[in-house]
């Protein structure tokens, strides 16, 4: 089946549920209570959670790959492939045991030579990969069970790079998957987390479909986010792809769909009315907005022109473009880590607060810009990139920009915005995205405030000044220190404008109420999440 034959059939399903009329179900009751349907955030386009840092592939990803470690609602790291670690007492030698029971889904048992491929795969990609890799003597199975990495230098963040959430994650795959060069991507998806991808129904654009992996043997601890025991009280789980808002909304409330990952903040009062489906804040710790610029290729490649954004931008007009007027839900943020955590700081964020288009204009004509077209590389099928874009592109405009406004979707973006070309080989000057509150905590985490050039992340910022404190703050004895790196940090990455923050938000989650065990996270947790028919 063709991507416009299933669009087509949702549809018409969802035109259905608008009217009043109930679709005959399509399978029986006992088969749809043991399949759960999401609407997620965006198309699943492709499938390397280490070749590409898309939330989407990261979401789907925890389903069919593990991780050693696994970060909890408390955002420490607790052992998941791990049986035991130790390291040695002078922090260069750490020593790995895996858990007995793991296996691939193709029935091969997971060995230590599959990790250490895996673990090169990603440090060649991840900013705490390289860092590693930078200290890495060498990183060698020692039997199947067992593996070593030793430094140079110690690294007491270790456990939290081989656990943390945020994009790419240290999946562990096969070793001859893992062994596929890590800027291309890999074409063949099989792991050893609870569920297996089924490649077959995949119809990029339209669907994507997992079953629940027999073999799997869960921790024994109690699930918390990405640690503890993952069980699966569904067979299967499918992705479902409506990108009209109105037609999801509509599936939601008639049950064609079990869960809707982010609503239409317009659409939620209507969801809230009706009496068989629940809506909820998705994630306490929100989201931030990102105005994600090239910093090789002019016209952004001059730090005057990337100040005339951040001195013309209003980010109250990006939030309620994004969320709407409901201010509990959105506020400005004039830096770049997530609000209310212990980091969070404001230092240098003056420019945000400008909103002086003629301080702009004036910035823009020093950085020498000469009416160069300016690619802005927008995704329409997902909410918060369209919503963002469609205020950048009025607001270029008004600078005096040549805008080329590029309306694509959200998995060509994840493949244009890797090209390093300049304009007139097809590059880009400037995309959005946003950055889960979650991984915009710490410098850890937060690959997109790295600015170590062509290791950075897309846009390849390189501002030593940031690196210098992103390397204070790792080496921080107390709070104190840490807070004080940060704050150095912050100004330093607004004067070189990393990036630019369009500002902080939450988002909805809503799902219907014969579903349970939906927990607030980052991602959408299917292990505990049950129905009835």
């Amino acid at each position: 089946m063709d991507r416009r034959t299933v669009l087509k059939g949702l549809a018409g399903a969802g035109t259905l549920a608008a009217t009043g009329g109930m679709p005959m179900p399509a399978i029986s009751q006992g088969a749809a209570a043991r399949t759960l349907r999401l609407v997620p955030q965006a198309d699943l386009a492709n499938f390397d959670p280490v070749w590409t840092t898309q939330y989407v592939v990261r979401n789907a990803a925890v389903l069919v790959w593990e991780t050693l470690y696994g970060v909890d609602e408390k955002l420490q790291p607790q052992r998941q492939m791990v049986e035991s670690e130790e390291v040695s007492s002078d922090g260069l030698t750490w020593t790995f045991k895996l858990r007995p029971g793991l296996k691939f889904h193709d029935g091969e048992p997971v060995r230590a030579k599959d990790v250490v491929a895996s673990l090169t795969r990603w440090s060649n990609r991840d900013s705490m990969g390289l860092m590693l890799k930078a200290i890495q003597n060498e990183l060698t199975a020692v039997d199947d069970k067992t593996f070593k990495w030793v430094l140079k230098k110690p690294y007491p963040k270790m456990l939290l790079a081989l656990g943390k959430n945020s994009t790419p994650c240290a999946f562990i795959m096969p070793e001859r998957i893992a062994q596929t060069d890590p800027f291309k991507q890999i074409n063949e998806y099989i792991g050893s987390g609870p569920m297996k991808f089924v490649r077959s129904e995949w119809v990029p654009g339209a669907k994507s479909a997992f079953e629940k992996f027999a073999d799997y043997v869960p921790r024994q601890e109690k699930n918390s986010w990405f640690a503890g025991g993952k069980q699966m009280l569904v067979d299967r789980i499918e992705w479902v792809v409506i990108p009209d808002p109105a037609t999801a909304a509509a599936a939601l409330q008639s049950g064609e769909v079990d869960w809707w990952e982010n609503p239409l903040p317009d659409l939620v009062p209507v969801l809230r009315k009706n009496r068989n489906i629940n809506v909820d804040i998705a994630d306490p710790l929100g989201n931030i907005g990102s105005f994600r610029m090239n910093h090789l290729h002019p016209p952004f490649d001059k730090v005057k022109a990337r100040r005339a954004v951040l001195t013309a931008m209003n980010q109250e007009d990006y939030m309620r473009a994004l969320v709407g007027d409901d201010t509990s839900l959105w506020k400005p943020l004039p830096g770049y880590f997530t609000p209310n955590t212990p980091l969070y700081t404001e230092e240098g964020g003056e420019i945000l607060k400008m909103r002086n288009m003629d301080a702009a204009k004036k910035l823009l004509a020093e950085s020498g810009y000469a009416n160069e077209p300016v690619s802005c590389i927008v995704a329409q099928d997902q909410v918060i990139t369209k919503a963002q874009g469609d205020v950048t592109a009025d607001l270029l405009k008004r600078m005096g920009m040549n805008v080329d406004f590029v309306a694509t979707d959200w998995g060509t973006v994840g493949t244009r915005r890797a090209q390093k070309a300049p304009h007139s080989q097809g590059g880009w000057e400037m995309f959005h995205t946003w950055h889960a509150g979650a991984d915009c905590i710490n410098p850890a985490v937060y690959i997109a405030i790295r600015a170590s050039g062509d290791k950075a992340w897309y846009g390849w910022p390189n501002s030593p000044a940031v690196e210098n404190e992103v390397t204070a703050w790792f080496d921080a004895k107390t709070l104190d220190e840490e807070k004080a790196a940060v704050r150095r940090l912050n100004k330093a990455a607004l004067e070189d404008v990393v990036y630019a923050p369009t500002g902080f938000f939450l988002s909805y989650t809503a799902w219907r109420k014969n579903v349970s065990g939906i927990v607030k996270g980052p991602v959408p947790f299917f292990w505990g999440v049950s129905k009835t028919a």
